[in-house]
């Protein structure tokens, strides 16, 4: 007898990526800075996991199995473009991809962060926007985004304290605008308390 998956199931693949797949735009957005970029970005993932589905456990976490194919798809071709970047500064050549990806700063606008984040987050170079997302965003401890990148724990520690420093002067006059830090640029709700 064949079982009878519930109209709202994880179980079957169709059913977890059609639920999913604003969830995994929204975060390919924020890796790529691209809606373009995040679109392949998804596609690949999703060709993936179909690949894997069968590895999936029936009643596990759709949304976090599919999220993690998303960050490992992502951080595969980060790599690899990295290696090609690396391949083609040692021959006296410019990187393509990063005119590319500065040429896309205007898809800053990213759900669920506001246009300002959104757009310091994609003026960031990405090796520390990667670090941002997987750590701040992504809730990822410093050595699992070091084993995901193959750096040592060090290198994430310095990209992300690099970006947030960067993110901090960029997005300090906002703060302080909307009321998150006083004109002393300390954390306005700590007084509060």
């Amino acid at each position: 007898m064949e079982q009878q998956l519930a109209p709202h199931s994880d179980d079957c693949f169709e059913v977890a990526v059609a639920r999913y797949t604003p969830v995994l735009h929204e975060a390919a957005r924020r890796l790529t800075g691209s809606s373009d970029e995040a679109a392949d970005l998804v596609q690949d993932a999703v060709m993936r996991a179909w690949t894997f589905w069968d590895r999936f456990e029936p009643g596990s976490n759709a949304r976090a199995w599919l999220h993690r194919i998303l960050m490992n798809t992502f951080i595969n071709a980060y790599r690899k473009q990295r290696r090609e970047r690396d391949l083609f500064r040692a021959a006296g050549e410019e990187s393509r991809r990063d005119a590319h990806c500065a040429a896309d700063l205007n898809d800053a606008e990213r759900d669920g962060l506001g246009d300002e984040v959104g757009a310091a987050l994609a003026q960031l170079p990405t090796e520390f926007r990667v670090v941002v997302e997987l750590v701040d965003l992504g809730d990822l401890s410093y050595r699992e985004v070091a084993t995901q990148l193959g750096c040592p724990i060090g290198t994430v520690m310095s990209r992300l304290h690099r970006a947030r420093k960067q993110l901090q002067e960029t997005l300090g006059h906002y703060a302080r605008s909307e009321g998150f830090l006083d004109a002393f640029g300390s954390d306005a709700q700590a007084h509060a308390a």
